[in-house]
């Protein structure tokens, strides 16, 4: 038995003596299976093929995968009021990373804010010591290695401290989240929002849409319930999906005008 992995998408799947025949996560129209067909891999493989970078994001620890794979995500580690948080997950753990998490304070709870980011968030949540996995409970049924490790929260908003909230921000997925985090990294706060809003590569803007490879834009309905739960959470820096991709200063200016953008040019 082993726990599958899908090479297009980095979802790992629960224990089966033979993978799936399916990835229901990559037939979904958000996302896509590889010209050549599904495939599958395993932790071990994997591990045999690829390493976790760990580099400094903008203060904060960086964890992604080298060469890159699936979707290319990092993950965060956030040492806030709420306690350390691993944002995001990736396919990948390593005992180096681990052990760096563990140098840092260690990893109080996983946040994820949608489910093409959920990777192997339990094997994950097992090596830093069985830590609950936070994630909204409208996209529960794209859990593919259900555990006991994972809760489900529900709203528009969960409040992890004073300084740190969940914010369910819809449209790519219906609970696609954002993290609000009021007093860090760095003076004036900072928003994580996966891919609810995706900072695009002139990093002065971000992107809203229902399918990032399929080109599908979002709802401008949607959109404009974004923007309303967005409303009176300020931050300087917009900390994206991938390595890189981080408006450092001015984030909420740039939100605000990637949004008046995208509705004039939908409106059309």
């Amino acid at each position: 038995m082993s726990f599958p992995i899908c090479e297009t998408c980095g979802t790992q799947y629960d224990a089966a003596a033979v993978p799936p025949a399916h990835c229901p996560v990559c037939e979904d129209d958000r996302q896509y299976v590889r010209w050549e067909g599904q495939a599958w891999t395993t932790h071990e493989a994997l591990g045999a093929r690829h390493r976790l970078r760990l580099e400094d994001e903008a203060g904060l620890l960086g964890i992604g995968l080298t060469p890159s794979f699936a979707i290319d995500q990092r993950a965060l580690h956030l040492p806030t009021d709420a306690g350390n948080i691993l944002w995001e997950c990736l396919s990948l753990v390593t005992r180096d990373a681990v052990a760096a998490l563990e140098a840092r304070g260690g990893v109080d709870r996983i946040t994820i804010s949608h489910p093409h980011f959920y990777g192997a968030m339990v094997e994950w949540s097992e090596a830093l010591g069985g830590v609950p996995i936070l994630i909204h409970e409208a996209d529960k049924d794209w859990v593919r290695r259900p555990s006991s490790r994972i809760e489900l929260w529900s709203g528009d908003q969960r409040r992890l401290s004073d300084g740190v909230t969940l914010l369910r921000c819809g449209g790519h997925f219906p609970g696609s989240t954002a993290l609000h985090w009021r007093d860090g990294p760095r003076p004036g706060g900072a928003l994580f929002p996966g891919d609810a809003l995706q900072v695009v590569m002139d990093r002065r803007h971000v992107a809203f849409m229902y399918s990032y490879p399929n080109y599908v834009p979002m709802r401008t309905s949607d959109v404009k319930a974004m923007r309303s739960r967005l409303a009176g959470y300020a931050f300087e820096d917009v900390f994206g999906f991938t390595s890189g991709r981080t408006i450092i200063g001015g984030g909420r200016a740039c939100v605000d005008r990637s949004f008046d953008r995208y509705l004039a040019a939908v409106a059309g």
